[in-house]
């Protein structure tokens, strides 16, 4: 699971300093309500993306794979910590094993997650991001490299590790943008995962909205994409299938998704994109060999 926010229209979130958001619509299903979860992704400490209901609720041995801002947090709360926090900062990776009812131990190939943090940034490069820095009003974020795939024999994972010379295959890559602004940064992720390199994206998840602080009425500073970035990221990226996400749950978006499909559409794009509307879902392959 990505970024569990399970509050309802009407909740309200602390973003930073002098910074709130109000829920404008309801999850598409309760906490209470998930089937068994694995393991948590976390993109960054913010409330929006880790509320705290989630914080109150979740058991704390759940695997969380987040920032090394987010880890500090949660494994060093002044009631009872998180005891299985994993920290990726950029191009750091991971392998999560799982084991299914259809697998039995010892089957193989053996089911696997590769997890590659991917730059992201909230704060535009420069004298902002430095001020930020040392004021640490808005958390550090990432962005998610995921690759479905099978490892052909039982290894236990060594993250973060270079698994280059095992015998992990990737069925399915999935870029999860996160919380982030396009920035240089971004244009290292097709140069590692393109066509040519044999490794291109099938998924990307892309978060919008073009958040803006304090508020979309005081417009001072915007901290994610709008329709044009998003745009821009995906002709950077160049996946075969891309899924708007994260655009509509507060009331601190300024472009509402109805700017992205006119951009979309205005660039030639439409045919890449797919829109879900809460509770819908997008299905897909993990390809295996043999």
């Amino acid at each position: 699971m990505t970024d569990p926010n399970f509050l309802h229209a009407g909740d309200h979130v602390h973003l930073g300093p002098g910074v709130t958001g109000t829920r404008q619509t309801n999850p598409a299903v309760n906490l209470e309500d998930l089937p068994h979860v694995d393991a948590i992704l976390l993109s960054h400490y913010h409330a929006d993306h880790f509320d705290e209901k989630v914080e109150q609720s979740l058991r704390r041995d759940l695997p969380i794979i987040t920032t090394p801002h987010a880890k500090d947090h949660l494994s060093n709360k002044a009631n009872e910590s998180f005891t299985n926090v994993n920290a990726l900062d950029f191009w750091e990776d991971l392998t999560v094993d799982f084991t299914t009812s259809q697998s039995p131990p010892g089957t193989q190939p053996k089911p696997q997650i590769h997890v590659t943090g991917m730059p992201g940034t909230h704060v535009p490069p420069g004298p902002l991001a430095a001020a930020n820095d040392l004021l640490g009003a808005v958390p550090p974020t990432n962005g998610w490299m995921l690759e479905l795939g099978y490892a052909t024999h039982q290894s236990p994972p060594q993250p973060p590790s270079d698994h280059s010379a095992s015998t992990f295959q990737s069925g399915y890559r999935i870029y999860i943008s996160g919380d982030t602004l396009l920035f240089d940064d971004l244009h290292k992720i097709p140069e590692m995962y393109s066509s040519h390199t044999g490794k291109s994206i099938d998924l990307m998840l892309i978060h919008l909205g073009g958040t803006t602080i304090p508020s979309p009425k005081v417009p001072l500073l915007m901290v994610t994409m709008d329709s044009k970035m998003g745009v821009q990221l995906m002709q950077v990226i160049n996946a075969d299938v891309t899924v708007p996400i994260h655009y509509d749950d507060y009331d601190v978006f300024l472009s509402p998704l109805s700017d992205f499909q006119k951009a979309v559409e205005e660039a030639g794009l439409h045919s890449k994109v797919v829109y879900l509307e809460r509770g819908e879902e997008y299905r897909f392959e993990v390809k295996k060999e043999g």
